[in-house]
């Protein structure tokens, strides 16, 4: 009887042909409410098995208490940044997203607004159309041939926006240090590391996940590094590009024109941004094809069936805790080892070259595999971003070249349970090891040779300094000099006179507060981790 079967509920607004997928499938039952406001839909939706949501539905804790039966959420589209993914994790539903079905469509905008930008193509447009001014000799742009394409970020769009620059005959420069430069060199792109050569570009456009590392990776110091006349795009993700200093360099000129899609805040109608007239300007619309629209409905169709019937979880980008068939306890060390690959990768940024993966005791050792998945997912989310995910993980560190191993640690910890990872990129080696107390505290007990006792959570710097007097007071007045708080403060020492600081603080460390902290003469490196 159709009682028994699936509920799929529809949010908001799918192309029809997703929809008749839905309707068409007699194994669920579905119900589209894309219709009714955000109030009404709250009051519908208690019998959902699945839901089908876009941007404008949130997936918050006022939705979530009203889902009492909800297993599964389909993201019709990329971005996640209106699912509170650890509050559904906690609750055991599954987030899943549709991450590849619009790329066509944002590669192609992100064209559009770089000819937009060159030729000033909306204002001639307006001048004539509905100022009725006929006046060429206004509207002189610039050629895209022999320009110098500096692109951030060469993954799926990234790398198709550089093939469709190389046609217009421009000279392309990639950036993107998670990446094999092979896959830019292969195409016959210019590699490199230093970011200085990216900012040395006529033209620059973004195509990164926003991360903590890539929020505010333009800004001030580095528009003032940009040559005169530079050229933005951002088709991307708001918040990328800081908008104050984006709308100083465009006031001033050093900025002298950009194409933005996307914006720190939306809808952008108010957006300080809109006032000035050397900015080509669009609501969002990285998606926003009828093609892509489509494949999206489909792709977003076809997920929530599967997964309404518990085939498949396509895309899935969490664990949720409560799921997966493993015992409660070896969950705990599950989501360590991905706590312990994330800050290995922030502790050892580059091309990531290989991984091992360390098990110690009789209750973890029967789950390598969802040890392994974990813990390249940890890895890879600073990278990868949305694209990563738990059914991917595996096979994209693969197709990236990466090697993954099982290893063996040297000797006997004597904890009952040890996990850890040993991270091999092209910049350095990087180590960390970790265990649970009772049954759900989390610790970091090494780093790098560094024995330590630290929780996983929160804001931290790292500190690797020499080991001489005078180092932790000063690391406190340059922290406290900057209005930060320090939750916590662990140190680990080794036999080689070298220390390790661990510093929890309750608020982000900024880029200033780091460089001074690296300007001290005992530093040797330091990083900075946000598990917020």
């Amino acid at each position: 009887m159709s009682i028994n079967k699936p509920k799929i509920i529809v949010c908001d607004h799918i192309h029809d042909k997703g929809l008749e997928l839905l309707v068409n499938d007699n194994r669920i039952n579905v119900e589209n409410l894309s219709k009714l406001n955000k109030n009404d839909l709250l009051n519908n939706i208690s019998n959902a098995d699945v839901l089908i949501t876009r941007s404008s539905t949130d997936v918050d804790l006022k939705l979530l208490d009203n889902s009492k039966n909800l297993k599964v959420i389909v993201r019709a589209g990329v971005g996640v940044d209106n699912i509170d993914i650890p509050e559904c994790s906690k609750r055991g539903i599954i987030v899943m997203n549709v991450p590849t079905a619009n790329t066509i469509a944002a590669v192609e905008l992100t064209m559009a607004h770089m000819l937009s930008s060159m030729r000033a193509f909306p204002y001639a447009h307006n001048h004539l159309k509905v100022e009725r001014i006929w006046k060429r000799e206004k509207w002189y742009g610039y050629e895209l041939k022999g320009k110098k394409l500096g692109i951030i970020g060469f993954g799926n769009i990234g790398s198709r926006v550089g093939i469709r620059a190389k046609s217009f005959e421009m000279e392309v420069i990639a950036y993107d240090p998670y990446i094999d430069p092979s896959k830019a060199t292969n195409l016959g792109i210019n590699y490199t590391e230093n970011f200085n050569d990216i900012l040395n570009c006529d033209i620059i456009t973004i195509h990164t996940p926003k991360t903590a590392e890539t929020t505010n990776m333009i800004s001030y110091k580095e528009i003032e590094q940009m040559r005169d006349g530079v050229v933005l795009i951002n088709c991307a993700r708001g918040g990328l590009y800081n908008e104050d200093a984006l709308y100083n360099g465009l006031n001033s000129g050093k900025i002298r024109f950009a194409g933005i899609d996307v914006f720190d805040k939306e809808p952008a109608t108010n957006n300080k941004l809109l006032d000035l007239n050397n900015i080509t300007v669009t609501p969002h619309l990285g998606a926003n094809t009828f093609e892509s629209q489509l494949n999206i409905a489909i792709q977003a169709a076809q997920s929530a069936i599967e997964a309404a019937l518990g085939i498949s979880y396509s895309n899935a980008l969490n664990l949720p805790v409560g799921t997966g068939g493993l015992p409660k306890d070896v969950q705990t060390y599950v989501n360590l080892i991905q706590k312990i690959g994330f800050i290995s990768a922030k502790l050892n940024k580059g091309n990531v070259k290989s991984v091992k993966i360390y098990l110690e005791g009789e209750d973890v050792l029967p789950y390598y595999e969802s040890f392994q998945t974990s813990a390249l997912v940890g890895i890879l989310r600073e990278s990868l971003g949305e694209n990563i995910n738990y059914v991917n993980a595996k096979f994209l560190a693969e197709e990236n070249g990466i090697i993954i191993d099982k290893g063996n640690f040297a000797s006997s910890s004597g904890f009952k349970n040890r996990v850890g990872i040993k991270l091999t990129t092209n910049k350095d080696i990087i180590q960390v090891a970790g265990t649970v107390f009772g049954e759900r505290e989390e610790r970091i007990i090494e780093i790098n040779g560094f024995e330590l006792d630290i929780k996983p959570e929160g804001r931290m710097i790292l500190f690797t300094n020499s080991d001489v007097p005078g180092v932790i007071g000063d690391v406190g007045t340059i922290i406290a000099k900057h209005g930060i708080n320090i939750a916590d403060f662990r140190l680990g020492r080794d036999k080689n006179r070298k220390a390790l600081a661990v510093i929890h603080t309750d608020s982000e460390p900024s880029e200033a507060v780091l460089n001074e902290l690296r300007e001290l003469q005992a530093c040797i490196s330091i990083s900075s981790v946000s598990l917020v």
